[in-house]
């Protein structure tokens, strides 16, 4: 008989924490969980999920706009409903939800609703009862971050967007990355005047350079307003209207504002300080190739170690570290470097390998083929938007780096090339395909002209 109440007790019911549990489970682990929030984490509540079913929903003004052009005509002005869509999305998420409370409990891992913390290296407490066990998965996810000004308290994070109680006329976004851009794009096809403050020259920071320029310019043509190099000094509210001083002088009058300044580790009231655990310079916790702390029993994976703060690498992490721990004990590390992933903006990028940027850096010569399109919808549609397709490649070896898109369903072209960088195919595969015609994606196999070296 095992000394411990389980063999694994996970902390955080997100996706990668899930995953980790009902695999091992599978696997004849004892294993328990516990969540004191909502099941399937971030992405399932307030992330991935409910910004892609909003990303659809403000997509219909460009598709109500361009279906003119095909014949289609309307006897009166489309009117968005916020209330609808909001409360749609919740029944959504709620049947999400469910789904994943079955997995876990059809698996036969237990499930705690509660806030558990680390006693020590084999315990943890929680709703007053303590539960030992021979190894401990800290999977609790990230939190928004917004640093201090006055008024901070009047501005939104990203756990509270999704259901405002009224759609905002005039929004404000504050942040460059991944969440800032995407609402932004969001509520300005949602019908809002929409203006984003990032303190950067540029936002999207990390990705390619020439796709971060093209993003700027459709965002503009869109109609976002982008206030770079300025951030938020001060917010004061004035009846049901917010009056924000801007850092370059501006000052703008808006219904909402969104902070979308980063996210650090949720670990708050976790009870790190209780076990010996290092971290990383930003704060994240320092693994080695197990997965493992420098606590040996104590395990981490997702957005607190260093790495693609994605949903599908949390679940690829956590089906490597049972597969080492609870399996053969040994896996394929994971190809950081070949992970695809999808901008949200209007219009979407998509975007897997090296930008030009890295490639540079890595290797001593490379070959840049672009192409700057209007795709074949748009010649009927009367829309300016463009699309831009990029590959990066290694002279001495062919090898494609990177694939670099920003276009309509970016992200879902992107997904096929994703295999083909992993792969390490070359250009001269690329070239011996057969393009699907006539489509957007054909254009990725036909560029023969060298843009650069």
């Amino acid at each position: 008989m095992s000394q411990y109440d389980v063999d694994l007790f996970v902390i955080g019911a997100g996706s990668g924490g899930v995953r980790a549990a009902r695999t091992a489970a599978g696997k004849g682990v004892r294993v328990a969980i516990a969540e004191d929030r909502y099941l399937g984490g971030t992405c399932v509540n307030v992330g991935c999920v409910p910004k892609k079913l909003y990303s659809y929903a403000a997509h219909f003004h460009d598709a109500f706009e361009d279906s003119q052009g095909f014949g289609w005509h309307f006897d009166s002005a489309p009117r968005f409903e916020w209330s609808r869509l909001r409360d749609n999305k919740k029944t959504e998420i709620s049947r999400l939800n469910g789904i994943y409370e079955k997995l876990l409990t059809n698996s036969g891992v237990e499930l705690i609703q509660g806030r558990a913390e680390i006693v020590d290296e084999h315990t943890v407490a929680i709703n007053g009862r303590r539960v030992s066990a021979e190894k401990i998965l800290i999977a609790t996810g990230g939190t928004p971050w917004m640093p201090e000004f006055e008024g901070r308290e009047h501005v939104l994070s990203s756990d509270q967007i999704f259901d405002l109680p009224t759609f905002p006329k005039r929004f404000l976004v504050m942040g460059g990355g991944y969440i800032a851009v995407e609402f932004a794009s969001i509520f300005n096809g949602l019908g809002a005047e929409t203006h984003l403050s990032y303190r950067g020259p540029l936002f999207l920071r990390g990705f390619d350079n020439e796709l971060r320029d093209f993003i700027r310019d459709e965002m503009l043509k869109k109609g976002v307003n982008l206030h770079f190099e300025s951030t938020i000094n001060r917010v004061e509210k004035r009846d049901e209207v917010y009056d924000v001083e801007l850092s370059n002088g501006e000052t703008l009058e808006v219904d909402a504002i969104l902070g979308a300044t980063g996210r650090r580790p949720r670990f708050e009231g976790l009870g790190l300080e209780n076990v010996d655990v290092e971290r990383e310079f930003d704060g994240k916790l320092k693994i080695d190739d197990r997965y493992q702390t420098s606590v040996p029993s104590i395990l981490a994976l997702g957005d607190i170690i260093e790495g693609p703060e994605l949903t599908p690498v949390a679940l690829e992490e956590a089906m490597r570290l049972v597969e080492l721990h609870y399996g053969s004990g040994s896996a394929d590390p994971i190809d950081y470097d070949s992970v695809a992933t999808a901008v949200f903006c209007h219009p979407n990028m998509g975007t897997v390998g090296l930008t030009e940027e890295q490639a540079r850096e890595r290797h001593d010569s490379i070959r840049v083929y672009t192409t700057d399109f209007k795709p074949m919808r748009h010649t009927l549609s009367g829309s300016d938007e463009r699309c831009l397709m990029k590959l990066v490649v290694d002279d001495s070896t062919d090898r494609v780096l990177g694939a670099h898109m920003v276009g309509e369903e970016a992200g879902e072209l992107i997904q096929g090339l994703a295999i083909a960088v992993r792969a390490r195919l070359t250009k001269r595969d690329f070239d011996a395909t057969i393009g699907v015609h006539p489509t957007s994606a054909e254009e990725f196999v036909t560029l023969r002209s060298v843009t650069r070296t």
